[in-house]
């Protein structure tokens, strides 16, 4: 499906036609493609090169693994996650390793790694969706997460499907290009307020 909207300037190819499905096909993703995707995210910069990101996977082949991850999903990501072939929570590391002191940007790195597994995805013909709708604390007790860690958002990772797989309001939304606000609203120029 195409997917990019009005893009304007044009940007790379790659970046434009990203973009997070929710209708996934349920064929498995081979192992060496996932070991790929995890590559470029380890390449992702951090602050400090702390690499705080940690990722818990599961693959629908990893049954009990892969349900106590669709578990932690909120009913409406559930209704289509579900058919995912693979599911992952990243996770932040919210204290520097090399002092103790709090890492501020542990979020942000988390986010950058996450945007380098995506984008490496999508070169091989992947489609990721990232889902802030999950219960934390379930996902914090059921995944085992060691305090000093803290669960970031859960992604669900597959080959592009169908969107008449899906119920009638969710492949409304599938179908409806991607949009975006204008650079004006979000960009300033020397300070907050003063357009760019």
């Amino acid at each position: 499906m195409d997917q990019q909207g009005h893009i304007h300037p044009p940007i790379h190819e790659l970046l434009a036609r990203r973009w997070s499905p929710r209708a996934f096909d349920e064929r498995a993703v081979e192992t060496e493609l996932l070991r790929v995707v995890f590559e470029a995210a380890r390449w992702a910069p951090s602050s400090n090169n702390e690499q705080p990101w940690r990722f818990v996977v599961a693959t629908k082949d990893q049954e009990a693994a892969w349900t106590r991850l669709v578990d932690c999903l909120m009913e409406s990501n559930r209704r289509w996650a579900f058919r995912a072939p693979v599911l992952i929570l990243s996770v932040a590391s919210m204290y520097f390793a090399m002092n103790g002191k709090p890492n501020r940007h542990a979020f942000h790195d988390t986010g950058l790694a996450t945007q380098n597994l995506v984008l490496q995805a999508a070169v091989h013909g992947l489609m990721a969706r990232q889902m802030a709708g999950f219960d934390v604390e379930k996902a914090r007790a059921e995944l085992q997460i060691p305090s000093g860690y803290e669960p970031v958002a859960m992604i669900a990772i597959g080959y592009p499907g169908s969107p008449d797989i899906l119920p009638d309001q969710l492949r409304e939304r599938e179908l409806q290009p991607r949009s975006r606000r204008p650079i004006g609203e979000w960009t300033f120029s020397g300070q907050w307020g003063m357009p760019y």
